[in-house]
């Protein structure tokens, strides 16, 4: 099951919008590059059990 969401780029702060994959855990984190700036973002993404609200939060890929 798939769902979106936005993060905003860790570099430039620009919005992006992500698909993330809920079947693949409540917890997930990997490196997506920003859709403005192309630079390489780790996303942190958690997903709530109960209403599948998704959030992420995002940091410098060194």
């Amino acid at each position: 099951m798939q769902t979106t969401a936005v993060y905003y780029c860790a570099y430039c702060g620009e919005e992006n919008l992500t698909f993330v994959d809920i079947s693949a855990g409540f917890e997930q984190s990997y490196i997506e590059d920003c859709q403005v700036c192309c630079r390489p973002n780790i996303l942190y993404v958690r997903i709530d059990e109960d209403t599948l609200d998704v959030e992420i939060d995002t940091d410098y890929e060194e």
